[in-house]
């Protein structure tokens, strides 16, 4: 097939979810072709893999540019130019819309598009109600939605109303790539032998509280040797940086930016900290899990279908520092457990999320899709 990606490209779950579905399409024998503003940030250029800049262009009549428009304009473009058989945009707002205008745009053909749900798209609307009438028309006007985790399938139809099929595919990770590291010289870049090493991956915004990553750190720092790994970066990192002063344990937190490699840090990691106010499915836990990381997250959102609660890591109530701290502990202070906690994540993340698994569903998606989409033109 030759499929057109539309996703963000910074440095989160869902362009990251894009990237990697598209490489993996790529491997199988598909053209892709990734329409955005910017290279994906975990995009490399292999063969089948072909990127479309969008350029915006700023005009003194608009007070912001009207990305969505270009957007529209670049993927009928792209459509009539290579042909494509089908379109799959991740995030509801602006791209479902977007790819609706361009569909619309072609006179001799039709292109069908899927619109896969990562989370913001639908929880924005529950602060913003004005996004509400142009989100539902996005999901009804998709020829197939997807969503990552059945809390996002539920949420949506409650937010929505929508009555139209909403297929749960989830979020996948490359067994082959991510798996546990048995080379020491990697870790002794961060800690020493005795030293636990807790990781955060984010975008640093408050959503993933970071205060509380900070807060937890501090208390396990009280009782044992151990360091963090703060991965990523976003407005909430200044914050960060603050609270590791304040609480006296910035000696011992590390703030590395942001990585295009996140296995090779989770496969020198002893835990992975995840305490987030809300999150759809946890992208980065089923990467941990991967590499037999046990997670301490909340029991929040998606979360919960990927985390088993005490067998591959523990999930605790948003804002419950003290509880995560101890948590983290149990790990760190009982190799036994972290390696039990660490062999159960790997197994539930070969067994139900390797991207083997999941790219099939897609493909099967699409063919059905671009199959129904046809029968009735």
């Amino acid at each position: 097939m030759k499929i057109g990606i539309t996703c963000y490209p910074t440095y989160g779950g869902s362009g990251v979810v894009a990237t990697e579905l598209g490489k993996e399409l790529a491997n199988r024998g598909h053209d892709v072709h990734f329409i955005s503003y910017a290279l994906p940030i975990r995009l490399t250029m292999k063969d089948r893999v072909y990127f479309h800049e969008v350029e915006v262009l700023t005009y003194p009549l608009f007070e912001y540019p009207p990305y969505d428009l270009v957007l529209a304009t670049k993927m009928a473009e792209v459509m009539t130019r290579f042909d494509l058989d089908i379109l799959h945009v991740h995030y509801a707002i602006p791209h479902s819309i977007s790819a609706y205008l361009a569909k619309m745009m072609l006179r001799d053909r039709v292109v069908p598009f899927v619109t896969t749900l990562h989370g913001t798209d639908i929880t924005l609307v529950g602060n913003d109600r004005s996004y509400l009438p142009i989100t539902r028309f996005g999901i009804e006007q998709s020829d197939a939605v997807t969503a990552v985790s059945e809390y996002l399938r539920q949420r949506t139809i409650q937010e929505f109303q929508i009555l139209r099929p909403i297929l749960v595919v989830p979020n996948f990770v490359d067994c082959n790539v991510y798996g546990r590291s048995s080379d020491r010289t990697l870790r002794r870049r961060f800690a020493q032998d005795d030293e636990g090493i807790l990781t955060h991956i984010s975008n640093f915004r408050p959503v993933k509280r970071v205060e509380d990553v900070i807060g937890i750190f501090a208390l396990v720092r009280k009782n044992r040797k151990a360091r963090l790994l703060m991965v990523g970066d976003g407005p909430e990192r200044p914050k960060a940086e603050w609270l590791a002063n304040t609480h006296g344990v910035a000696q011992d937190v590390l703030f590395v930016g942001k990585q295009n490699d996140m296995s090779e840090l989770l496969a020198i990691s002893d835990v992975l900290l995840l305490p987030s106010e809300l999150e759809s499915f946890g992208l980065v836990a089923l990467e941990a899990m991967a590499c037999e990381v046990p997670v301490i997250a909340t029991r929040v959102g998606g979360v919960p279908e990927v985390v088993r609660d005490g067998i591959d890591g523990y999930l605790y109530e948003v804002g419950d520092v003290q509880a995560m701290a101890d948590g983290c502990l149990s790990v760190l202070n009982n190799p036994k457990v972290r390696e039990n906690l660490g062999k159960a994540a790997r197994d539930r993340a070969t067994r139900h999320f390797c991207a083997s698994k999941i790219v099939l569903q897609y493909e099967d998606l699409y063919s059905r899709t671009i199959e129904e989409v046809r029968s009735r033109h």
